[in-house]
C-alpha cells in the first residue's frame, strides 16, 4: 500500500506559527497548496495539452511532491475539471451576484471591466477554455449542460426584469452574455493577432483599460444605458 505524504496537516499549521505568535488559519496551507497546483495545471495543460500533461510534471511545476498532488486530486481528469471550475468561478463571480434592484449600467460595466481584467491577468485560462470548447468540450459537457446553463438562465432572468421595468432596452439577455464573454476574452485568445496588428511587442495595462472603456461604451449604448461615471 502506498503511503501518501501530506504537508498540510494540523501539525504543519502549528509549525507555521511565527515568533510573534501569528497562526495560520485552519486549512490555510491546504488552500494555498491547492491554488499552487491549479496554477501549475493551467500552465502545463496550456503548454502540452491534456494528453501531454502528466501529474508528475504538474507536481514539479507546483514545487510539490507527486504524492501531495494526488492527495488533492486523485487523477488528471479530476484536476482538469477542478481547474475549469476555478476558472469559470473567477470569471463570472462579479455577475453571479447581480439582483433585480441593482443598477443595470453599473452591473454590466463592472462585469465587462472585470472580464477584460481577467484576460490581462489570466490569459492562459481563457485559451485553455477556448481550446476545450473548440474540441467539442469533452471534459466540460456536463458542466455546460448543468451549471453553466443554469447560471446563464439566472442572469438572463435578472436582465429581463430590468427590461420589463423599462430600465434597459429590449435586448436578448442570453445573446448579451455571449457578446460580453466573446469580446472580453478576445484580448487573451487572440493576443498574437492584436499585437501584430497594433505593432506592439507586448500588452500594457493601459491597453486593457482602453479596451474595457471601449466595450463598456459600445455595449451599454446598445442596451440604451448611460455610461457610469
Amino acid at each position: 500500500m502506498t503511503n501518501i505524504t501530506v504537508t498540510d496537516s494540523s501539525a504543519s499549521d502549528k509549525a507555521g506559527e511565527g515568533e510573534k505568535g501569528r497562526k495560520y488559519r485552519p486549512g490555510r496551507i491546504r488552500v494555498r497548496n491547492r491554488e499552487k497546483i491549479l496554477v501549475a495545471a493551467e500552465e502545463e495543460f496550456a503548454l502540452n495539452g491534456y494528453k501531454g500533461a502528466t501529474i508528475q510534471s504538474i507536481a514539479e511545476r507546483a514545487g510539490l511532491p507527486k504524492s501531495n498532488v494526488l492527495y488533492y486530486f486523485s487523477n488528471k481528469t479530476r484536476m482538469y475539471s477542478a481547474m475549469f471550475d476555478d476558472i469559470l468561478a473567477r470569471w463570472n463571480k462579479v455577475f453571479t451576484e447581480i439582483r433585480p434592484e441593482d443598477d443595470p449600467a453599473e452591473a454590466l460595466a463592472t462585469f465587462i471591466r472585470t472580464k477584460v481584467e481577467m484576460s490581462r491577468k489570466y490569459p492562459l485560462s481563457s485559451r485553455l477554455f477556448a481550446m476545450e470548447i473548440i474540441q467539442g468540450a469533452p471534459f466540460l459537457m456536463d458542466h455546460l449542460r448543468t451549471n453553466m446553463r443554469e447560471w446563464v438562465r439566472g442572469r438572463a432572468e435578472v436582465m429581463q426584469s430590468w427590461i420589463d421595468d423599462g430600465r434597459m432596452a429590449p435586448v436578448d439577455p442570453v445573446q448579451l452574455i455571449f457578446l460580453i464573454w466573446s469580446s472580453t476574452q478576445h484580448y487573451a485568445d487572440f493576443q498574437v493577432q492584436i499585437l501584430m496588428v497594433e505593432n506592439k511587442a507586448e500588452y500594457e495595462k493601459r491597453d486593457f483599460d482602453r479596451a474595457a472603456d471601449f466595450l463598456i461604451g459600445m455595449i451599454l449604448r446598445g442596451c440604451g444605458l448611460e455610461i457610469p461615471t
